[in-house]
């Protein structure tokens, strides 16, 4: 017998689990290689992962809604189709699971802890004071929530958190913040630099509001949560600050309607306006690199590669498919690429590495009438560009012999959220200043 593992995939450099949402096949079903079998739900994608290789599909081993640690196997397909067909048996109930979860691989985590919150001295088994697999496991929390714990003299290892192996995730160090309990102090020797310790914010967030007779109560999916978690952790990440211009349009409108039919004809691609906005925004980062940056403690990580995300809007939640180097895109392939991404996001068919490594981000709510907005910053980036409406406007313009008139042009409002703890007021507006020049007396050689 040939059997291949199938395992849950790496979303990204810092993401240590994953929830597999749904099975797109059940035991005993053929599968070729490529085709989708399953799918994720992480806060920035959900997509159907295919199958390694072709054959059988012979066991499950983790049910929908589980999470699960990155390479934890998943399921195992039987490449020699006689023997699979005798083998396969029926893919475990949800009233299975618990019996189902504890067959993942042996070299991954353990189930999740109990709920967060709760303090407790954490024991090693081994007696190697925390060098044990599952400590090192339960204790390897993000690079924010290990500085979040840093700020206010927690001990992360002296928590019991909600993820796999018990890791300390966000939102349980938020949650033992608010419960006002007594921070575990930081032992001495530890290597970490606490500071006087926050009050505690067991009001923040006020009271939590009651269903009333005849309302709809419903859960948050997967994607919805945790859109929610990193929307909550970028506010309180980044100094967000906003700036708005206005910018005018009218030539690129002018080049369109000039080019428009031409250049669809030529790549079968529609000309919107975004392409030449991502294009003003390239250039814009290469001249302000601060804009394509990243915070790490108190250093800053300047980014070679420029990769811009763009939001695009599912019916289920908000992903943001990225354009790796964009930079080195002509306008003819910054628009395939950006209709591509945007129309395999809709229908689930992205891979996970391209909603990965953004390093600038833009949004377009103006599609939908949107005047303007002031978006949250996409950790671990530092600024993010909104657009507004692009609509005709009366303007006053100059005319050639210095007389003000009243004129009809295209115009819309960008607005840039960044990041002020690297990101000055001043290097802001100069990198807005310069897009919207780009934008404003842009070359119609480069169609």
């Amino acid at each position: 017998m040939a059997r291949v593992d199938v395992v849950m995939p790496q979303m990204g450099e810092s993401i240590a689990e994953g929830t597999l949402s749904k099975w797109l096949k059940k035991v005993g079903d053929q599968v070729k290689r490529d085709e989708p079998i399953f799918e994720i739900s992480t806060d920035k994608v959900d997509a159907e992962i295919p199958a390694p290789t072709s054959g059988v599909l012979a066991e499950i081993l983790v049910t929908e809604g589980q999470t699960v640690a990155v390479q934890t196997i998943v399921a195992r397909l039987e490449t020699d189709v006689n023997a699979a067909v005798g083998a396969a048996a029926p893919a475990p109930t949800a009233a299975a699971a618990a019996s189902a979860a504890p067959i993942v691989a042996s070299a991954t985590a353990p189930a999740a802890a109990p709920a967060a919150g709760a303090q407790a001295a954490p024991t090693h088994a081994n007696g190697g004071g925390g060098n044990s697999f599952e400590e090192r496991l339960r204790t390897k929390s993000s690079p924010l929530v290990r500085r979040m714990a840093a700020e206010h003299g927690v001990e992360i290892s002296a928590l019991q958190g909600s993820g796999i192996a018990g890791r300390v995730t966000k939102r349980d160090l938020v949650e033992f913040l608010d419960s006002g309990a007594k921070a575990p102090a930081i032992p001495a020797g530890s290597g970490a630099t606490p500071t006087t310790p926050a009050a505690p914010r067991a009001a923040a967030h006020g009271p939590l509001p009651e269903p009333w007779p005849g309302d709809v109560v419903e859960p948050m999916s997967k994607m919805r949560g945790l859109i929610s978690d990193h929307m909550v952790m970028s506010v309180q990440t980044s100094a967000h600050v906003n700036s708005f211009f206005e910018v005018d349009f009218t030539r690129i409108a002018r080049i369109r309607a000039k080019h428009r039919g031409e250049f669809e004809k030529a790549t079968g691609e529609k000309l919107t306006y975004l392409p030449f906005i991502i294009k003003a925004v390239t250039d814009g980062l290469k001249a302000f690199p601060v804009l394509n940056a990243s915070v790490r403690d108190k250093e800053i990580i300047f980014r070679k590669q420029i990769n811009i995300g763009i939001a695009v809007a599912l019916d289920w939640g908000l992903i943001v498919p990225v354009i790796k180097h964009a930079d080195n895109l002509s306008l003819t392939g910054l628009t395939r690429t950006l209709n591509d991404l945007a129309a395999r996001a809709r229908i689930k068919k992205l891979d996970p590495r391209e909603v990965q490594d953004g390093t600038f981000t833009i949004t377009n709510p103006g599609v939908f009438g949107s005047l303007m907005g002031t978006p949250i910053i996409n950790q671990p980036q530092v600024g993010i560009l909104c657009i507004g409406a692009i609509e005709k406007r009366p303007k006053v313009v100059t005319t050639a012999d210095g007389e003000d008139t009243i004129a009809i042009r295209t115009c819309a409002y960008l607005a840039l959220s960044f990041d002020h703890r690297i990101v000055d007021g001043a290097d802001a507006d100069k990198f807005m200043s310069f897009v919207k020049k780009s934008l404003e007396t842009f070359p119609e050689t480069v169609l």
